[in-house]
């Protein structure tokens, strides 16, 4: 697939907010038609109306969420670094899904999605803990950084990839059978990908491998999104980098600031929104995510 056909005019990226102190995890609400983000250290939660071009103020003190993901119901799962936990906001109300380990509080966690059978997969690295502006002090419970799995209400919680330095982003092939993950370490910055099983047993994470590295001057991935085609879709310092399935890189496109998580929106799922530092963009794209809700 030819780069032009995934986005025929690279340059036609849209400010549609700008404000925030730095943004993160984008989510489009289709119930509403709203994009829903973080200001991290702004400690609240904001959103973009559609119909209007309106920005207005989701919630606020609201424990310094991070990323989310529109679940099957509709409603949205976030990640909360001050709560340490991973929640589910249902019309305003907001519940615990998973917030422990053995015995032990998580780290961070940091983003999040939800697969095809309703489980909850999430990042848990300690920015949170360790970032003065992105939570509360605390130390590494379990004194690592992972990726968990759990079901729906946090059932089974498990950690499921214990080798990426730090997950950060993560996403899953059209088919479920690969997962992405960011590994946002300052050494070796890089996007792995995992085979996932699904059998008698269980669902089982194996096979770990570098997948796709930004280029030098593109500073690290963060969030990650992977559209119908396979197509992985990096955040990156410089804007929005995209991988074909094999890890070839296909193309780029410019942001005026430092990206930091993108997802697929709008109406028919093909415009591309990303936050970027203080603000949110817009790019009109020839796809659409892989997950469709």
């Amino acid at each position: 697939m030819e780069f032009t056909e995934l986005v025929p005019d690279p340059s036609a990226v849209e400010r549609i907010a700008t404000g925030s102190t730095w943004a993160e995890g984008p989510c489009w609400v289709p119930a509403t038609r709203t994009l829903r983000w973080s200001d991290i250290p702004g400690d609240r939660i904001l959103q973009w109306h559609a119909d209007t071009g309106d920005v207005d103020t989701y919630a606020e003190a609201v424990e310094f969420t991070n990323g989310r993901f529109l679940d099957r119901d509709g409603s949205v799962v976030q990640c909360s670094h001050g709560l340490r936990r991973v929640e589910r906001d249902r019309d305003g109300e907001v519940t615990a899904i998973a917030d422990g380990w053995d015995g032990g509080r998580l780290n961070s966690p940091n983003d999040v999605v939800v697969a095809s059978d309703g489980a909850v997969w999430f990042t848990d690295p300690a920015y949170g803990i360790t970032q003065p502006r992105e939570g509360h002090p605390g130390v590494r419970e379990y004194g690592d950084h992972w990726v968990f799995r759990c079901g729906p209400d946090g059932e089974a919680l498990r950690p499921v990839v214990t080798d990426a330095d730090e997950p950060n982003g993560l996403a899953f092939s059209p088919d479920e059978r690969v997962l992405y993950v960011a590994s946002s370490s300052g050494e070796l910055p890089v996007i792995r990908a995992y085979d996932v099983d699904v059998d008698d047993v269980g669902v089982r994470v194996k096979n770990g491998r570098e997948f796709a590295r930004l280029g030098a001057d593109e500073g690290i991935p963060d969030g990650i999104r992977v559209d119908v085609h396979g197509n992985v879709w990096s955040s990156s310092h410089r804007g929005i980098v995209v991988f074909d399935p094999t890890g070839e890189r296909l193309g780029a496109v410019p942001v005026p600031e430092v990206v930091s998580n993108l997802c697929f929106g709008g109406d028919d799922g093909t415009e591309l929104f990303c936050t970027a530092t203080t603000s949110v963009y817009r790019i009109r794209t020839g796809t659409r995510d892989a997950v469709s809700r």
